[in-house]
């Protein structure tokens, strides 16, 4: 039986996977992932959400309102350590993004996107050398962040947008995390979706996502470009040995603040030496 928090991808077709606010039961994130063959492209309407389009491999032309940011993106694989190419979107703009010259063959592209009220920014090209990379953990728990649209970017009005890879043998989101009460600065409320990669890409990762009385605690198998829905509760994430994970992660609440809180009954390793 498929946990309702898990999100199974399709192998063939321009729709990857895709989780609306609707799917999800709840208020603020909305995810897609698209593959382009050569010459395709699509169009959308941003309406009343804000987005941020990540071209994890690939390279594409991004329109909007008729402004073409051309050859973003430069990865053949999301296990490249490169960061992606990004353009964020404000509310109420029509976007194109095409794999115009399929220099790079296939192209794979994310949408990410939470209600765009509030937000003053304007449409911009997030600059991936400027993007905060950093090693996170210590021993088995190590892995890399690569923050494409973190809290303390100003532009977006939800939208927070960060990628990970966590090498095999070793867990993320770990020591297990929460973030579903609004009370900062002790913890804030943001939903979360994780989109997930591996390689090789035959593999498969484990996640669980529980709260502390229980009453949420799914464990799920994902496999390559499944995504996992975290409406509430801890979420870690455990890599098996031979298989690389990569997942990127959309979060977006009522504030646009990272805050998070440890399960105290594993909290205790962050001390030990």
């Amino acid at each position: 039986m498929v946990s309702p928090l898990l999100a199974k991808s399709a192998s063939k077709g321009r729709e990857i996977v895709s989780v609306t606010p609707e799917r999800a039961g709840w208020t603020h994130v909305g995810f897609r992932a698209v593959r382009l063959q050569p010459g395709e492209s699509e169009t959308l309407l941003t309406g009343t959400r804000e987005l941020c389009l990540v071209v994890l491999t690939g390279t594409v032309d991004v329109t909007v309102d008729g402004v073409t940011y051309a050859n973003l993106g430069m990865r053949k694989s999301v296990f490249e350590e490169v960061s992606p190419a990004a353009v964020y979107v404000p509310a109420g703009k029509t976007v194109t993004f095409c794999n115009a010259t399929g220099a790079m063959g296939l192209a794979e592209v994310a949408l990410c996107s939470a209600p765009g009220q509030g937000g003053s920014g304007e449409v911009s090209v997030i600059d991936s050398a400027a993007m905060r990379r950093s090693v996170r953990g210590k021993g088995t728990n190590t892995r890399t962040i690569c923050d494409i649209l973190p809290h303390d970017d100003p532009r977006a009005a939800h939208l927070l947008v960060v990628e990970v890879m966590t090498p095999a043998s070793h867990s993320s989101s770990y020591p297990p995390h929460k973030h579903d009460v609004e009370q900062p600065p002790v913890e804030t409320l943001l939903e979360e979706t994780y989109y997930h990669r591996l390689n090789p890409p035959q593999g498969f990762a484990y996640q669980r996502v529980y709260t502390d009385d229980r009453s949420l605690d799914e464990a799920c198998a994902v496999e390559d470009h499944d995504v996992v829905m975290v409406p509430r509760g801890y979420h870690p994430v455990t890599a098996p040995h031979g298989y690389d994970l990569y997942y990127l992660n959309v979060m977006a609440g009522p504030n646009r603040f990272w805050v998070f809180k440890n399960d105290p009954a594993h909290e205790w390793m962050l001390a030990k030496a």
